[in-house]
């Protein structure tokens, strides 16, 4: 099941992601794809240290930590978008499910140069299509309350590398 769905939501099928999002189970099944999208993404960003005369260990810790924090953030915010401003009734949980789901696409990361940009932005299409069908908004509000938390969710990563680099300067 994991498996169609993940091959779903690289296809975009609004249906696969409605059914992520109504499914109570699937959220287990959206922690593990983020961990194995944090892997990945960490494996590619902590090669590209060491490339850069950086430090795998400080690269790869840093980027794993922040695609679960990012998770939860961009989650959280689209959650708080679409309550407040759309008076959507969506959930904090089919929030994390859908978007969880919707960062499949960022296990591109681990492919040098072109692979982290390709999946950021299938990933950020992806959470459109998920925000859309799921929580069944217009093409407006799915925009706005998915490309609100995605902005944050890329304008934290730089702050956070430079703290965790300052603060882990000895991996």
């Amino acid at each position: 099941m994991l498996t169609q769905r993940l091959v779903g939501v690289f296809k975009l099928d609004a249906h696969v992601f409605w059914q992520i999002g109504h499914d109570p189970n699937a959220t287990a099944q959206a922690a593990l794809v983020v961990a194995v999208v944090a892997f990945l993404s960490a494996s590619g960003n902590a090669i590209a240290a060491v490339i850069g005369d950086g430090s795998f260990a400080r690269g790869f810790f840093i980027s794993f930590v922040w695609t679960f924090f990012g998770w939860f953030l961009w989650s959280a915010v689209a959650y708080f978008v679409d309550t407040t401003l759309f008076f959507g009734k969506a959930t904090l949980d089919e929030m994390l499910r859908v978007i969880g789901f919707a960062f499949a696409p960022q296990a591109l990361g681990i492919i040098p140069c072109l692979g982290p940009f390709v999946g950021l932005l299938w990933s950020l299409i992806a959470g459109f299509v998920a925000v859309r069908h799921c929580l069944e908004l217009d093409d407006t509000s799915a925009c706005l309350t998915i490309f609100v938390g995605f902005l944050l969710y890329l304008a934290g990563f730089a702050p956070l590398g430079m703290f965790m680099g300052g603060f882990f300067w000895f991996l």
